[in-house]
């Protein structure tokens, strides 16, 4: 009868391997248990898309942006925008700093009062959170067609009243039109959509068709984005 010994050779001796000499532990060597296979890993999650801080300027922009919305930068290159020249520099480049409305200008003082609505706030359930409501915010409206939305220096929009602070606001969110004595608000197929109240501290539910012009009475009032509202008047004396 034949031993192995712990190399696995047959040796015919029983104490020590007559092929490497090794001693054999008495009964045989003891079978070696075959070594167990790495249990396989488990496959690394999907990356789940987020939206993407400007590393320049903080503002929030969409997943796979190539360029920030607000201040330019490049995502891809990593490369700043380029720097504003000074205004004697553009206007010596016959280049100008920013659009200009091709509309007719008022001919009478208006402003739009703009406020931070808590009532409309709550309302949309945002998870922004709430600015301090303050006074209004008075902007003088100087053209007979006025932009409202968030600055984009990328896109080249510039709106006349700024509302960048919102975030539920578009870059072209709306826009307000009049004839001199009555004004209308049309939603430019923003996002969150526009809403229109006919009397004051009712909030409105139906946002306004997307391209349909509505009038904007004497107590009408504009909600948009997150907690804005704005409300379009006449000037007071000394006002502007």
């Amino acid at each position: 009868m034949s031993s192995t010994c712990p190399s696995g050779h047959d040796s015919a001796s029983d104490d020590y391997c007559d092929v490497c000499g090794l001693p054999i532990p008495a009964g045989g060597a003891a079978a070696q248990p075959a070594a167990a296979e790495p249990a396989p890993e488990a496959p690394a999650p999907a990356p789940v898309e987020t939206a993407a801080a400007c590393p320049n300027c903080q503002a929030t922009n969409p997943p796979n942006a190539l360029f920030c919305e607000a201040c330019g930068y490049d995502f891809t290159t990593g490369s700043l925008p380029r720097p504003v020249a000074p205004v004697e520099s553009i206007l010596d480049l016959g280049v100008p700093s920013a659009p200009t409305s091709i509309a007719p200008p008022l001919t009478e003082a208006w402003v739009a009062e703009v406020w931070i609505d808590p009532d409309w706030y709550a309302d949309q359930e945002s998870a922004d959170p709430l600015p301090s409501a303050g006074v209004p915010t008075v902007v003088r409206l100087k053209s007979t067609s006025v932009l409202v939305g968030r600055t984009s220096r990328s896109r080249g929009i510039h709106p006349d009243i700024d509302l960048t602070s919102d975030n539920g606001i578009s870059r072209r969110h709306c826009q307000l039109t009049t004839d001199g004595t009555r004004w209308w608000v049309e939603d430019l197929g923003s996002s969150n959509g526009t809403y229109l109240s006919t009397g004051v501290g009712v909030l409105p539910k139906d946002p306004l068709p997307a391209g349909e012009k509505r009038e904007v009475g004497p107590d009408g009032r504009v909600y948009l984005g997150a907690w804005s509202r704005i409300v379009v008047r006449r000037a007071q004396p000394g006002e502007v």
